[in-house]
């Protein structure tokens, strides 16, 4: 039986994954009827269930190359800079990992890990110490990768950052399991990200009105405190996931949708979710 997606028009509909069970015993569905199936939006899945199940299907599609931090945005570390230089350098970029080359930049010694040189921190022996006894093990790939063979890779060898390499066996960049993971899961903030963001701030006057930039992870009950309405979180619990269920679908940056008294404007959006919005009130 040539079993498709079926249509979600209509009360009583079956479940998702019982849908799914009906396909394997008939003919298996392509991802891209998956993908349709998953934002149809009569299937019962919120927003953010949506974009995670399509990310699981879309990364086994994309390559490296498509993710990679490029090799002119690397944070590396030279292995004759000493113990002070070094030090600046974690410091400054916040980063728990850092590829560390030699004289040619093509070569990668190894991967130093901020905690195995934090240890001498204030210790004598921190200035001569030798950073090639520090080094892990650097793992090395090429830019037509799938992520999901990477983060197979990354989870049986225990290391979280790979080095990219092009034709030619020159680096073109790097790897994170955090990179491959916010492919499935969206951006994953952490304090150094995000340590002075604001939820919701005042932007000046649009048009005559006063204007708040928004992120998208707002939670509903924030929002409703901060402009004293009441919009519903029954269904949602962030601001990003009420906009996206009024859409029906993941909007792209520039688009407007007004609800509950208020003008939405996506501000920065990726393919998996809204990122941050701005915010007017419809009746200013």
């Amino acid at each position: 039986m040539n079993d498709k997606p079926p249509s979600t028009s209509g009360k009583g509909h079956t479940s998702l994954f019982a849908r799914i069970k009906r396909a394997i015993n008939g003919e298996p569905w392509s991802r891209e009827e998956i993908q349709d199936l998953i934002q149809q939006s009569g299937i019962e899945l919120d927003a953010e269930e949506k974009s995670m199940l399509s990310g699981v299907l879309e990364v086994s599609e994309t390559q490296v190359r498509d993710v990679m931090i490029p090799r002119s945005q690397m944070v590396v570390i030279d292995i004759d800079q000493d113990y002070d230089d070094i030090l600046a350098v974690i410091v400054e970029s916040g980063h728990s990992r850092f590829p560390v080359i030699g004289e040619d930049r093509d070569v990668v010694l190894g991967v130093l890990l901020a905690k195995d040189l934090l240890r001498y921190f204030g210790k004598d022996e921190a200035k001569d110490l030798p950073l090639g006894k520090l080094l892990r093990p650097v793992s090395v790939i090429p830019e037509s990768k799938r992520l999901n063979a990477l983060l197979k890779e990354f989870r049986d060898s225990h290391n979280h950052m790979a080095i990219v390499v092009d034709e030619y066996g020159g680096v073109a960049g790097l790897l994170t399991i955090e990179d491959v993971l916010e492919e499935i899961v969206g951006e994953i903030d952490d304090e150094h990200d995000h340590e002075e963001a604001e939820f919701i701030r005042p932007d000046g006057d649009r048009q005559g009105r006063p204007s708040f930039a928004v992120r998208a992870l707002t939670r509903i009950e924030d929002f409703n405190e901060y402009f004293e309405c009441d919009l519903s979180d029954e269904e949602y619990d962030t601001i990003g996931g009420l906009v996206m269920h009024e859409l029906g679908r993941l909007p792209r940056p520039g688009e407007r949708v007004d609800f509950g008294g208020f003008e939405f404007a996506i501000t920065k959006a990726d393919k998996r979710r809204i990122d941050s919005l701005q915010v007017q009130r419809a009746d200013s």
